[in-house]
């Protein structure tokens, strides 16, 4: 056979939920991989993942490698005999360690002389002899953030294996992996499913697993049931399910045989704030939430069960009874609190600690009140607002509800601020200051908000960088990184037109650190913040040439950055950007052999004799004053646009003067022309780094 159909499973006991996709998209890019280093054709792999498997079939797959001819050097051919004219001592050892007679060498012309060599074809290993090592090494590269071992056994993997399935065609692949040894059988549902399984053949695994097994093993269309089924059985309740990607694949990853179905709860608990109910549901049992057509919360949820029960009605039951502790505990939670204003809370914070040498929570919220303040001020927002937000941001920090459930940080503390009197936007303000929480996720929308957020970000990364606790290579427990991204995303998606060096002003005067520290922090968390663009901007696929050309200037406001790191980027796409960037680049060299000092300050048309540079001097004149407003408006791409006008100026110049010229007068002016054009340029970017 020329190619053949591939199977490999991985039956393991439970795998994490949460990871499952991942683990099963990085299993097919991790094959996918082996098979192309190790030259083996393939057609493609599609991949399964069910809670207690991971599975790829890779279809067209070749039976060997391809031949591969090589051509081994061995002695000069003045070597390769002896005064007799008999094959030498090297030349007989050389053939020997090919494996061939003497006469199969052959002799070929190189500029250092003629040479003995040995041309020969490696035989491609047969792709069933490599699977089982090739296997091996992709689960051994999966991202597992934690392996197991079990038993007495020294194997490491996610979860402990209890089974394995290796095919080549209907062909079993006689192999041992992790202490299994390969066969055809696999295993359904736990339930319904008894005895084990055969795969007759690849193409056989899903329909076998979905007839015979009651399992659906593709992640894909177990999604898109779960999907559907918990979208019909809402419906027939009059109710939407919402239906939030991450706890979709989250369930899709708890059940083989997802079955739909749809529970209530008394009506009371909707007096309690939505997130509160949405968390014990989705948070801690798994469970979609429903809303109205307005979007208000409905006392229904849907749940997927991993079994096809003969009384869903028990199963329905015994759910409702599950979760009815849990919303009568957020109710109680609600209710307890409310006896306690907001406010009067915060002198606990005293006794919460923060950071050993930055102080209590109490601490730190006396600092977010003054550097809250302080930023709303320069934003446009209410001082006294962001203030008092800020000075009641961490008091649900210390509610029952919050102890309960953490992840209503925040949510609670804007709720209770409403329920005690305070202004909209405080309550907002209250809400808002954790956004983002990661990558991805809003930003605060009040003017409160951002005050108080970028506050918080700002006094944990002055902070900690001020008593020496920065982030150290994976390690950042204070989540530094998410916070400094956090920060720049506010300013930029903002367009909030604030210096780095001004906010930090702002939080550092908070702190009793000397001058000596607080210059260095200043410093140490400008370079941070700076740094955290290049992961940003990468990600947008842009070079890292881009970044430096832009650092060069020292810009040190975010939303500024942002402008001009887009600009150049478009910029870089221009026909003309290689030919000006290198000449910028020659530009630099030239200006940095010469003192700048001893250059005029103008260019002197006077001494202006080429038409070239006659030129030069025009058109540069022109850009000028054309990109000045542009600069000012902060109209980088138009800038860059339109100085990429001067290419051919450019050109001209650099093909028909020197720009050395004997003349000092002459090449002063010429220089102090080119400082002109760099000048130009550096408006917005050193544009020679992308050259």
């Amino acid at each position: 056979m020329s190619t053949f159909d591939f199977l490999v499973e991985i039956g393991t006991e439970e795998l994490p939920p949460k990871t499952l996709k991942t683990l099963s998209d990085a299993f097919a890019a991790q094959c996918a991989d082996q098979l192309q280093t190790s030259n083996i054709a393939f057609d493609s792999i599609v991949a399964y993942a069910a809670p207690r498997r991971l599975a790829l079939w890779v279809k067209g797959l070749g039976a060997a490698q391809p031949d591969e001819a090589f051509e081994r050097k061995g002695p000069a051919a003045k070597a390769a005999y002896d005064k007799e004219g008999n094959p030498s001592r090297a030349a007989l050892g050389f053939a020997g360690s090919c494996g061939v007679a003497f006469s199969d060498l052959e002799t070929i012309d190189t500029p250092k002389g003629e040479w003995l060599v040995y041309r020969g074809v490696k035989t491609g290993a047969a792709t069933i002899d490599l699977l089982p090592q090739l296997v091996q090494t992709s689960l051994d590269n999966l991202p597992i953030a934690k392996r197991m071992r079990w038993s007495s056994n020294r194997f490491e993997f996610v979860r402990p294996l209890q089974w394995l399935v290796m095919l080549a065609d209907s062909q079993v692949i006689p192999c041992s992996m992790m202490g299994i040894e390969a066969g055809n059988h696999t295993r359904g549902h736990r339930f319904h499913s008894t005895g084990t399984l055969t795969i007759s053949h690849p193409a056989a695994y899903e329909s076998t697993l979905l007839d015979q097994g009651h399992v659906i093993a593709s992640f894909e269309k177990r999604r898109d049931v779960i999907r559907a089924e918990a979208q019909r059985v809402a419906a027939g309740k009059g109710v939407t399910v919402v239906i939030p990607d991450g706890l979709l694949d989250e369930v899709t990853g708890l059940n083989e045989w997802p079955v739909a179905l749809i529970a209530q709860f008394e009506e009371r608990f909707l007096s309690v704030p939505s997130e509160a109910l949405v968390s014990s549901m989705e948070d801690h049992q798994k469970y979609f939430h429903t809303v109205d057509a307005a979007g208000a919360m409905q006392p229904y949820f849907v749940f997927i069960a991993n079994i096809e029960s003969k009384d869903p009605s028990a199963v329905i039951a015994g759910n409702e009874k599950v979760i009815r502790p849990r919303l009568a505990d957020a109710a109680f939670f609600w209710d307890t609190d409310k006896s306690m204003p907001l406010a009067d809370r915060v002198a606990r914070l005293d006794s919460v600690m923060f950071q050993k040498d930055l102080g209590t929570t109490g601490d730190k919220r006396r600092r977010l009140e003054q550097t809250a303040a302080a930023i709303a001020t320069k934003i446009g927002g209410n001082p006294e607002w962001a203030a008092r937000a800020a000075q009641l941001a961490k008091a649900d920090l210390v509610t029952d509800m919050v102890g309960e459930f953490p992840e209503l940080q925040g949510i609670a503390g804007s709720y209770y601020a409403l329920h005690d009197g305070e202004a909209d936007e405080v309550a907002q303000g209250i809400r808002e200051h954790y956004l983002p929480a990661g990558a991805g996720d809003p930003l605060p929308e009040s003017l409160t908000g951002m005050a108080v957020a970028m506050a918080d970000r700002l006094d944990n990364l002055t902070g900690l960088f001020g008593i020496g606790q920065p982030p150290t290579g994976t390690r950042d427990p204070f989540a530094l990184r998410r916070a400094a991204l956090g920060l720049l995303r506010i300013l930029v998606e903002k367009r909030i037109d604030l210096d780095i060096g001004e906010l930090l002003d702002i939080a550092l005067a908070q702190h009793d650190f000397d001058a000596d520290t607080t210059a260095t922090t200043r410093q140490q968390v400008t370079e941070y913040l700076l740094d955290r663009f290049g992961a940003w901007y990468a990600d947008d696929g842009i070079a890292a040439e881009v970044i430096q050309s832009v650092r060069f200037n020292h810009i040190t406001k975010p939303m500024d950055f942002d402008l001009r790191v887009k600009a150049v980027h478009a910029f870089s796409q221009l026909p003309e950007a290689a030919a000006l960037a290198a000449a910028n680049k020659r530009v630099g060299n030239l200006l940095g052999k010469v003192s700048l000092a001893d250059l005029p300050g103008s260019v002197d048309t006077a001494l202006l004799s080429e038409s070239a540079e006659i030129q030069l001097s025009k058109d540069i004149a022109a850009c000028l004053a054309a990109t000045a407003p542009l600069v000012a408006a902060h109209a980088y791409t138009d800038c860059l646009s339109t100085l990429a006008t001067l290419r051919a100026a450019v050109d001209t110049f650099f093909d028909d003067v020197m720009v050395m010229a004997e003349d000092p007068a002459v090449r002063n002016n010429r220089l102090a022309l080119l400082k002109q054009l760099r000048d130009a340029f550096l408006q917005v970017a050193d544009i020679s780094h992308l050259s």
